[in-house]
């Protein structure tokens, strides 16, 4: 059975932008890249001949996020909106929502709204929405 989560994958357009986003902004780092070519009858992908390059982000001893460049054949442009089935998103965790929200705004992340945030017995907690350059969904929650 499932013991624990290895990795979240994503398929990317840019995958020079999409590092440096998550790397360069939101703090992660590049902990391994890879670059895969399938046999023609193809691998464990289905698709016989691709050829891509997985670039993984994360933390050393943490989930990790890698994020999927198909080079041949090219994936198809299309994003999922929320709350369409079949929507995902990542979830990351952070001390200060507030000042994370502010200073990812000033970075040019967008948001779909201000933080929430509200006092509980366990203190101050929060949850925001908001995507990376290519549309895919994050949440923050302190």
């Amino acid at each position: 059975m499932v013991t624990s989560f290895n990795h979240t994958g994503l398929v990317v357009d840019d995958l020079d932008a999409m590092v440096r986003f998550y790397c360069d902004v939101l703090g992660l780092s590049e902990i391994h890249r890879i670059e895969s070519a399938a046999p023609p009858e193809g691998d464990h992908t289905g698709i016989p001949g691709a050829r891509r390059t997985l670039v993984f982000v994360g933390f050393e001893d943490g989930h990790r996020i890698e994020l999927v460049k198909f080079h041949n054949p090219p994936s198809p442009t299309g994003h999922q909106e929320i709350p369409q089935l079949g929507t995902s998103h990542i979830c990351f965790n952070v001390d200060d929502l507030a000042a994370t929200h502010k200073e990812l705004s000033a970075q040019g992340v967008r948001f779909v709204t201000e933080p929430i945030l509200r006092e509980t017995s366990r203190g101050t907690r929060g949850i925001v929405y908001a995507s990376d350059p290519e549309g895919n969904w994050l949440e923050f929650i302190q």
